[in-house]
């Protein structure tokens, strides 16, 4: 008998990875907060990554750092092409999370959860440890 193809798993996009992944709080309560992490991408199909969410935060925009006016400055990004091979760095003065109404319940030492949306419907979960402002981003 064939063997059953493995049932795909809720909240993992195959061929996904996400490594180094980081909350940083922000120095005043209330403020937003930055999410950085490295994607890497093999799976076979084409997607593109077009929005987030983070636990414990009232909103999420995936921003990149671009030059508008002549002045670099933060804006909200456009979808991020993913096909085998690529890979990302989230990660500061470049694409990043901005987690906006932070709860006070997210706390530096915890961890919080972080929800990759994709085109075609996907969705890939995985976890951010919680550091404090001035730890290493």
């Amino acid at each position: 008998e064939p063997e059953a193809a493995p049932a795909p798993v809720e909240g993992v996009v195959d061929g996904m990875s996400i490594e180094n992944a980081r909350l940083v709080l922000a120095p005043v309560l209330g403020n937003p907060a930055a999410v950085y992490f490295d994607l890497s991408y093999d799976g076979e199909r084409g997607l593109s990554l077009y929005d987030a969410e983070v636990e414990g935060a009232g909103d999420t925009t995936i921003h990149q750092f671009g030059e508008y006016n002549f002045k670099v400055q933060m804006m909200e990004a456009l979808p991020i092409a993913l096909t085998q091979g690529t890979k990302v760095e989230f990660k500061p003065g470049d694409y990043h999370l901005m987690a906006m109404e932070v709860s006070p319940d997210l706390e530096a030492g915890g961890t919080t959860e972080v929800t990759l949306k994709l085109s075609g419907g996907g969705t890939h979960v995985f976890n951010a440890e919680i550091r404090a402002a001035g730890d290493e981003r």
